[in-house]
């Protein structure tokens, strides 16, 4: 199952404790690295979560992605809260085609690169969107810390299973790719990027099931925790996703 194909049960999930969060935090590791942001171009946007966040805060944001229906979704919501919101409907190889050759001060891909083919490539699609002294913002899915989901489980087999591997099934069914911090290190080195900051993303709600809700756990203490786990060490090394927000020198 490809990822566009499980699209209805994405959309079923979003108000999951596991998205929310998914999507808190990365929202309150981003604001970090605003300064000096005017306009932003966020690919595979979806529903447009984030798009939406970052208009809110005065930005101009340019969102991309694949399906007309997740796009229709953040028109609706731009509308709803007096936003304007850019949506293009594209795929990353023709990002540049689509976005009329424009450059941006931040680009994003937050939950996009683990369903690429070639993550590396995709992100000096990315990095070339992005104007000089500018920021790249994306995440990858944990590749140093596959086991730990279905360990915490009690799944032990798949546990075993994951060790040496990048490859993986997420919880919608798809098939992923997984990539390593030290994989993500050499990419931003050869790409001229400066990791500003790393991050963990969902390190203590991992293991919980898709159906538990917000309203299921004390979610501000919820948040606070994840919060600061995503930013120490160790714990941050377990995310479920790493999320990177680099610079791109000259």
């Amino acid at each position: 199952m490809s990822f566009r194909e499980s699209e209805g049960v994405w959309a079923e999930r979003l108000g999951s404790l596991r998205n929310t969060v998914r999507q808190h935090v990365i929202a309150t590791q981003l604001d970090g690295h605003l300064d000096g942001v005017a306009d932003v171009l966020d690919v595979g946007c979806g529903q447009g979560t984030q798009a939406l966040r970052l208009a809110t805060r005065g930005l101009t944001v340019t969102g991309v992605d694949l399906s007309e229906n997740l796009l229709s979704q953040m028109r609706a919501g731009a509308r709803a809260q007096g936003l304007n919101v850019e949506a293009i409907c594209s795929d990353v190889a023709h990002l540049n085609e689509a976005v009329g050759g424009r450059r941006f001060d931040l680009v994003c891909a937050h939950g996009l690169l683990m369903y690429l083919d070639d993550a590396y490539e995709a992100l000096d699609t990315l990095t070339r969107q992005t104007r000089p002294e500018g920021r790249v913002s994306f995440t990858v899915r944990n590749g140093d810390a596959l086991a730990y989901r279905p360990a915490v489980r009690g799944d032990y087999s798949a546990a075993l299973a994951a060790f040496g591997t990048t490859d993986y099934r997420n919880e919608l069914g798809v098939n992923a790719q997984a990539h390593t911090r030290a994989q993500v290190m050499r990419w931003c080195e050869h790409l001229g990027l400066v990791i500003e900051a790393w991050y963990g993303v969902r390190v203590f709600t991992d293991g919980m099931s898709s159906d538990v809700q917000p309203s299921d756990v004390d979610i501000t203490t919820c948040l606070a925790a994840e919060e600061q786990a995503g930013r120490r060490d160790p714990y941050r090394a377990f995310g479920s996703m790493l999320h990177f927000v680099a610079s791109r020198q000259g």
